[in-house]
This record gives C-alpha cells, structure tokens and sequence, in this order.
C-alpha cells in the first residue's frame, strides 16, 4: 500500500485531498502532518481520524528534528506539500512568517526527503505568483512560462518556494513537480476567505465588505477538482516540470457577492465597500492546456453547481465553521485528542 505524508492536511485544499484519497484509493495511506495555527482545524479531520489508514502528527514543517523523526517512522512513498500561510492580508501584516513557513519550511520538507532515499516531492503553489492581469484583456492568460511576478509578501513566498523546489531538481535530482492553482472554493474553506466569509455574514445578516469597488476577476475552481488534478500530477506528471491547474472561470468578486446574497435570499443592501488591500492584484486567469493535453485533466465542476453545493455545505455544517468564527474551534485538538 503507497504511503503519502500531506502537510497541511488540517487546511481546507489539504482536507478535501485527504477525504478525496481517502474515499476513492483504498489502496493508499495517509500520513498528515500540521502544526494547526489559526487555520488549521481538526475537527475538519474527524472523519479520517477514524480510519485506520489516516496517521495524524501535531508537527511544524520547520522543524526539521521534528520532521526527520517522522520520516524515519512512516517511511512516506511520496510528499503533497499543502502547508502554507496563504492569506494575503495577514502576509501584509506579519511577512516573516510567510517566509519562514513557506519558504524555510518547504527546505526542510525536500531536505528529509533526500535524507531518505530522494522521496518524490509535490509542491502545491498558486496562480498567484504571476502577479495579475489587465481587466481589459481577455484574451491573456497565465501560462507555466509566464515570468513570476509576485504582488504580495504571500506570493513573494510562493514563488520563492517554487523556485527553490525545481533546483532543487537540478541540483540534486530531487523528483519535484509543482502545480499552480487558481482560487478554490468549496467546503472546509476557513472563513476569513471571500466565499465563506460572505455567506457567514450573510446567515448574521451582518455587512459585506467588498474591496474597492468588487471589480477584481479571479478564475474559480472547485475543491475536488483541484484534488483530482494533484492526484494525476503524483501519479502521472513529469519529474520537473510545473502545472496550472484552472477552473476556466471568471468572475468579479462584486458578482460573487451578489450571488451569494441571491442564493441566501438576503438583501445586496448588506454589501459595504472598504478601503482596497495594498497591491490588490486586479486579474488572474489560468491556462490549463498543458495539464489537459499532458494528463487529460479536466475541471468537471460548474461554477453554478459547486457555488450551490458549496452554500449548502455551509448551511449543513454551521457548527463547524461558527466554532471557527467564536475561536472555539481552537481548543478542539486539546479537548478531542490530547489524552490520545
């Protein structure tokens, strides 16, 4: 039976690919590794917990004593690194975590993985590190041979985390792939991000604050999709090589918004605009040719379908994403799995 060691797997892309694998490979193995900061929660990894092919570690990917012993106990086939600080406001606040986590963290993570007999490596990054894209020109798209250009601390350490994992390619033969994502949605998606914070504020009927004017265009894709496309690249992707990974659609954060007032049936009138982030990319938009032709990847998932399904995802699981917005969900390891 493989063996896979996903970091990050308490996060929201990191627990839907853990229930994805776990659900549709039983001839795999899962081994998570999360330090749980304010994003990662474990009562998203109940479920798994309870399946005897699922190994969860309280660990930092930083720790490099830490991550050595890990390694040396599991023996993993093959890493997904999803650990990451990914929100772009609190890169803007705090950058030296960023970089740390997402740059010092990933050294360590290829480090162990030479250390132990040059275990295959994937790295999950983020359409973001190409900067943005003009409102007015459809017509571009990123590519894997966009030049980097990251806006933000966020992305700054994406890149340099990409950049660091292909030399480590060339420099040592690491077998390293890196695939690059646009904006996922569905559940699990902790609520300090635009979908699941709208619809949080929109069940407290409480104000929507949308940046600038919500002209902004981002290229949603569904959770599972994503998961399904980082699957194929383990399995299928050539060694070195970068993948974008897109859903093949645009939207306005302004439409998203009102769309999600729509299928709550609140008012528009909750919408308040605020004061734009600094550097507030404008567009991004993913070109995913290279991943269909090579791997025969596909998004399966239709915005109007996955928005709706996301919605009542989040109607159906009021408890877990509430104790998240009171800050409860933070005692939850203690209380659930400490004495274990």
């Amino acid at each position: 039976m493989k063996k896979l060691l996903v970091t990050g797997g308490a996060g929201f892309i990191g627990a839907n690919f853990v229930y994805h694998m776990l659900d549709t490979r039983p001839d795999v193995r899962l081994v998570c590794v999360d330090s749980l900061t304010y994003a990662g929660n474990m009562s998203t990894l109940a479920r798994a917990m309870a399946d005897s092919r699922f190994t969860f570690y309280r660990q930092d990917i930083r720790d490099r004593a830490g991550i050595d012993a890990i390694f040396d106990r599991e023996k993993p086939d093959a890493v997904v690194n999803f650990a990451a600080e990914s929100h772009v406001d609190r890169s803007i606040e705090d950058p030296a975590l960023f970089l740390q986590t997402n740059v010092l963290g990933v050294q360590v993570m290829m480090d162990a993985c030479r250390s132990h007999g040059n275990i295959r490596f994937h790295q999950v990054s983020t359409d973001e590190v190409y900067g943005d894209l003009p409102l007015d020109r459809p017509d571009m798209l990123f590519t894997e041979s966009t030049p980097l250009h990251a806006s933000s601390p966020y992305s700054a350490s994406k890149a340099g985390a990409d950049l660091l994992a292909l030399a480590y390619h060339r420099t040592y033969a690491l077998p390293v792939t890196v695939s690059r994502c646009s904006n996922n949605y569905g559940p699990y998606q902790f609520p300090e991000k635009l979908i699941p914070l709208m619809i949080a504020n929109c069940l407290a009927d409480k104000p929507l604050p949308v940046y600038g004017k919500g002209l902004n265009v981002r290229d949603w894709l569904y959770v599972e999709d994503h998961c399904k496309a980082i699957e194929l690249i383990l399995e299928k992707g050539r060694i070195g090589e970068v993948y974008n990974v897109g859903g093949h659609n645009e939207m306005r954060n302004i439409d998203i918004v009102k769309l999600i007032c729509g299928e709550l049936h609140k008012p528009e009138s909750l919408i308040t605009y605020v004061t734009d982030r600094k550097g507030h990319d404008l567009r991004y938009a993913i070109d995913p040719t290279k991943i269909r032709d090579e791997l025969g990847w596909v998004p399966e998932t239709a915005f109007a379908d996955g928005i709706k399904s996301t919605v009542r995802w989040y109607l159906d699981n009021r408890p877990w994403w509430e104790e998240i917005v009171s800050g409860e969900y933070r005692d939850y390891y203690e209380r659930m799995y400490a004495n274990r």
